[in-house]
């Protein structure tokens, strides 16, 4: 007869639990800690931060809307009094399922009874030449602050030559989704108020943002509707929305399209999609999912695995009801796949048999400045402008980690919708190298 893990509670040897390994303390990652803490079992956290990052507002760090201990929370900080759980600040670079063992950079092993995959995303350039090198992706916190440090220098650098020969200053944003549209909202309000608030002498005519995507629309994930709101808001805003055109090329100062155009660019910023090729969840299987996905059957394990488990924008999660399609890569899936994970990692230690995911969809959102969004919720349909831009708040601050953070960014955006601080605009040496 199977032993049940918690006859275990009150073992005076931790050692004989059995041990869950989690990569990644991400969204999905942190979710499947949380639901496995004070359980029966160990726990290591494996992570190459020691920080949590809560990524949809890594856009305002990077245009100096919020700081970045702002959006960072410390991991051991959410599992200190989780006397069953470890953190262990590392980079795996192996996983050996033959014999169960994680690999570290620095060749110590550690072993486990079932593996958590949360290794979340990177972003996808699609091969597109010097892409990877010179543009700047948003998904990381040094990401944010190497974007905030080369937006704020092209502005220092800019101003410098408008005492001379003014040129016109470029900053291009690839991608439609969220965060292309987020960021290039959230841009150009920081262009105004460096003008405004700071005494910038610039031009405005000569600051230029584009918005540049290869579909039709932006936002093709929400309906029509709220694709042709979110353009007029941002065209309003001074933003140049340039939908049907590809990127051939990015330089070191300057981007290529396929139409034959090279503009210069102050920086080029990178939000054409995300991908798991390169991570340790496209090295599972020899057969991958899309964008490099580890595939998954609906309880969440590796279709040939009985102990690897991949949960969030590291696994392709197939749709209830229809098999061939995937789950989206958002940050909600990444939260309830990294419960459900958890759930069906203490159900099979207590013999019982898995259950499937299922995803109960929240909606999706996108805001576009300090007045406007949009938001698609089930049920309710589309809503939009302050409305919607009220819900974004309310939705991001609830799901913040951390009191002292959501009271820091709750201030910082009340002070921001009725006045605009000098907040922190501040380049900052060491972000140019963080890597």
């Amino acid at each position: 007869m199977e032993t049940s893990p918690r006859a275990h509670v009150d073992s005076p040897d931790p050692a004989s639990l059995p041990h869950v390994v989690v990569v990644g303390g991400g969204f999905a990652g942190v979710s499947a800690v949380r639901a496995l803490a004070h359980q029966a079992v160990r726990v290591t956290l494996i992570d190459r931060h020691n920080f949590h990052t809560f990524l949809p507002l890594l856009y305002q760090v990077a245009t100096a809307g919020l700081e970045p201990a702002d959006v960072a929370y410390p991991i051991r900080t959410i599992f200190g009094h989780a006397k069953n759980v470890r953190v262990r600040h590392a980079r795996v670079s192996d996983v050996e399922r033959e014999r169960n063992v994680v690999v570290l950079e620095d060749g110590t092993e550690i072993s486990y009874d079932h593996l958590v995959v949360a290794t979340g995303a990177v972003a996808a350039y699609f091969d597109i030449p010097g892409a990877k090198n010179y543009s700047m992706p948003l998904y990381t916190l040094a990401n944010a602050r190497r974007l905030r440090n080369r937006l704020l220098r092209s502005l220092e650098d800019a101003e410098v030559a408008a005492e001379t020969v003014p040129k016109e200053l470029n900053f291009v944003v690839v991608g439609g989704g969220p965060t292309g549209v987020e960021t290039a909202g959230a841009l150009s309000e920081l262009i105004e108020i460096v003008i405004r608030r700071d005494g910038m002498k610039l031009d405005p005519v000569n600051v230029r943002i584009r918005l540049v995507d290869v579909a039709s629309r932006l936002l093709t994930a929400f309906p029509d509707r709220a694709s042709s709101y979110a353009r007029e808001e941002l065209e309003s805003m001074g933003v140049d929305v340039e939908l049907g055109r590809s990127v051939v090329e990015v330089e070191p100062h300057a981007i290529r399209f396929s139409d034959g155009e090279r503009l210069e660019a102050g920086a080029v910023v990178w939000a054409g999609g995300v991908t798991a090729v390169g991570t340790i969840a496209d090295q599972l299987e020899e057969t991958s999912g899309p964008n490099g996905r580890a595939l998954v059957n609906g309880d969440l394990r590796l279709r040939d695995s009985d102990n690897v488990w991949c949960v969030g924008d590291a696994a392709a999660i197939p749709q209830r009801g229809d098999p061939s399609k995937f789950y989206p890569q958002l940050a909600p899936v990444a939260i309830q796949s990294g419960l459900h994970c958890s759930k069906q990692i203490l159900r099979l230690l207590e013999g019982e048999a898995t259950e499937p995911f299922h995803y109960r969809d929240k909606g999706i959102m996108a805001t576009i400045g300090r007045h406007a969004a949009v938001a698609k919720i089930p049920h309710v349909g589309v809503i939009r402008g302050t409305v919607g831009w009220m819900a974004w708040l309310g939705l991001h601050l609830w799901y913040l980690v951390g009191f002292r953070n959501r009271l820091r960014v709750f201030i910082n955006w009340t002070w921001r919708y009725f006045d605009w601080p000098s907040g922190p605009r501040l380049i900052v040496a060491d972000a140019e190298t963080a890597k």
